[in-house]
């Protein structure tokens, strides 16, 4: 197993314009074949799915291989596989279906880990319905959320627990599977955040105990919208707002209106990209997937600590990403500095690190960040060593200036 990041990075054209991206966990650049894809699906023949006419039948085939497509990526039902607008536009819609099976008294957690839109659904949807939202705590100073944290919520009266698979913020990958376990056995379902996760983790939704699991193919070289998986059995018992005459079939009552197809091919050429960054790799795609993710985090965790390292060199700086279990990113604020100053210092010489909070507004305010956040170093699988000295090289600059 091997992985050339030189052959990933020409695959990439928007790397040709010299910026040291580490704004990958607001969404990856877009490689060639993917480009591609959406191209050739714009430039044939496209109707409303059907099997008469060409446009019809292309229609067709682009939403099946991307239902496939995504079903090896997540080790899920090709009959599950949900796409919508955006995580956060999925996450509304199932928070709206799933309360209208919820009572007065009954419960809902949610942590604080987690980015605002696998929180503020789950809380205004409970206040419609008069539920009980009850929060878990991570630990700020390990950045740590326990499972006992979340299971010391638990009650005969929870109803579902929203949790993250890792924070787009600080990076912590909780144990989502031991979650999981508790949950069940309190007879509630689990709402799993893969948003951040899927960008660098091999996902395998049963594993992860996951009820209902979303991600967003823009996180891992895809366009702009997103996806939700489940089990056909599990969307069957859900009755969703739909038209009259739309079908009532499982994914499809889901999805409303007409579907986003060169978005869909787009993300099929995604995932098979990731699935080819391992090149030599013997079986089906879902193995290939599996060999790639390996790889990919080999490569991503060695700058990971070769940038920790070098940031640890550095005067006044606190990296508040710290859990033993973590994504390639990191959170950083300086002494008597602003980040947002940082942002705007690296940006002028074409190193794209952001600032803020980004939309983790109850982890920014439990680490004392308040809805300032910090300066957040995000790793991507095209990122290299040259990255990380034009990040340490500029951060130095800054410090001293």
């Amino acid at each position: 197993m091997t992985y050339d990041i030189d052959a990933v990075r020409a695959r990439i054209p928007a790397l040709r314009a010299g910026v040291a991206h580490f704004d990958g966990p607001g969404g990856t650049q877009t490689p060639t074949p993917v480009i591609e894809a959406v191209t050739n699906a714009l430039s044939r023949p496209l109707s409303v799915r059907g099997s008469v006419a060409p446009g019809e039948i292309n229609a067709e085939t682009i939403v099946r291989d991307f239902r496939r497509a995504m079903a090896d990526l997540l080790g899920a039902e090709e009959t599950g596989i949900v796409a919508g607008r955006s995580a956060t536009q999925l996450t509304y819609d199932f928070s709206r279906v799933l309360a209208r099976s919820w009572a007065p008294g009954d419960e809902v957690v949610v942590t604080r880990l987690d980015h605002d839109a696998n929180i503020r659904p789950w809380i205004q949807a409970a206040e419609g319905a008069g539920a009980v939202v009850r929060w878990a705590d991570f630990d700020p100073s390990t950045g740590e959320l326990p499972v006992a944290s979340v299971g010391a919520l638990l009650t005969d009266r929870t109803r579902l627990v929203a949790v993250t698979a890792a924070s787009n913020l600080i990076g912590t990958k909780p144990d989502v599977a031991g979650i999981a376990d508790l949950v069940h056995r309190a007879g509630a379902l689990l709402y799993v955040d893969g948003v951040h996760f899927a960008a660098h983790d091999f996902v395998d939704v049963a594993a992860l105990g996951a009820d209902f699991f979303v991600c967003s193919p823009y996180k891992f070289f895809g366009p702009h919208h997103g996806v939700l998986a489940a089990s056909a059995r599990l969307l069957e018992t859900l009755r969703p707002d739909k038209l009259a005459p739309s079908t009532d079939a499982v994914p499809e009552r889901f999805e409303l209106g007409t579907l986003p197809y060169e978005a869909l091919a787009g993300t099929r050429a995604a995932v098979d990209f990731v699935a080819d960054v391992a090149p030599g790799t013997a079986g089906d795609r879902r193995e290939r997937l599996r060999a790639a993710y390996a790889a990919i985090g080999v490569h991503e965790t060695a700058l990971r600590e070769s940038a920790e390292e070098a940031l640890s060199q550095l005067p006044g700086v606190t990296r508040h990403s710290r859990a033993s279990s973590r994504t390639p990113t990191m959170l950083l604020t300086f002494d008597d500095r602003a980040a947002v100053d940082a942002y705007g210092f690296l940006a002028r010489s074409q190193v794209h690190a952001p600032a803020g909070s980004f939309y983790a507004l109850e982890a920014s305010r439990h680490l004392g960040l308040g809805d300032a956040g910090g300066l957040r170093v995000g790793l991507s699988p095209y990122n290299n060593t040259d990255d990380i000295e034009r990040l340490t090289a500029g951060l130095s600059a800054f410090l001293r200036s």
